[in-house]
């Protein structure tokens, strides 16, 4: 496991040389805010690395419910029954497997490693939606890879964690707009116009830190981000993404 330091959040990596799969800590001054949970044998870092920072992991937030995101969640609350578990109301269909999508939404297939019904035991304690405070975050809603996928912005540092909304392996992208060199968030991805549209809304947040699922932090992302929304858009109109 890599650990990367960025003021209070830190990003824990998991098989950071071949595929990285990223969850983030957040130090919240007495407590621990956890954000995603990663792969199912991942819970045995991040309690090592809580202990090592000696505070207690109070909230887990979810951005979404895909596999890689939510692996540890049964493990960590078994051993930590008091902490507070956060997602979408959406995506918490995904959570115990529903497939099913909302006749407001695009009626393309959901992707991606969603679990099967009943496999996920945890059941969350709060459900969230656009403008929402967590902590210091506020709760952005960014369809595409999920439909309940969201993102979390802190106003005051400009720090913002977007889960699968965009990657950095393998070249700063969209949800849904394939890179050959880590294709897999483009083939986990449910609906591309809509990850498009989720990008713009996230882009006009101009965060000084982007914080992904997978790959490295970007510092001052906002130009990255726009090339790869209009990488995106051309990938789409063309049919390449």
């Amino acid at each position: 496991m890599k650990i990367t330091r960025e003021g209070s959040i830190f990003q824990l990596t998991f098989f950071p040389s071949c595929f990285p799969v990223n969850c983030y800590m957040v130090d919240e001054g007495e407590t621990l805010t956890l954000i995603d949970t990663a792969l199912p044998f991942s819970y045995k870092g991040i309690l090592k690395f809580a202990e090592k920072i000696g505070k207690p992991i109070t909230r887990i937030i979810l951005t979404h419910a895909h596999g890689d995101h939510i692996g540890s969640l049964d493990k960590l609350t078994q051993l930590l029954p008091a902490c507070e578990v956060i997602i979408s109301t959406r995506d918490a269909k995904l959570l115990c497997g529903d497939l099913t999508l909302e006749v407001n939404e695009p009626q393309t297939p959901i992707k991606g490693g969603v679990p099967k019904p009943g496999e996920i035991q945890t059941k969350p304690s709060r459900f969230v939606s656009e403008g929402d405070s967590v902590g210091p975050f506020r709760v952005i809603e960014s369809p595409g890879h999920t439909p309940g996928h969201i993102a979390l912005f802190n106003e005051e540092t400009k720090a913002l964690i977007v889960g699968d909304a965009f990657q950095v392996r393998g070249g700063v992208a969209v949800s849904g707009d394939l890179k050959p060199l880590f294709p897999f968030p483009a083939l986990a991805t449910w609906n591309k116009e809509v990850a498009l549209r989720s990008a713009e809304k996230l882009q006009r947040l101009s965060p000084n830190l982007l914080a992904v699922g997978h790959g490295k932090i970007l510092h001052n992302p906002v130009k990255f981000m726009e090339q790869a929304i209009q990488h995106g858009i051309q990938a789409l109109k063309s049919g390449k993404s």
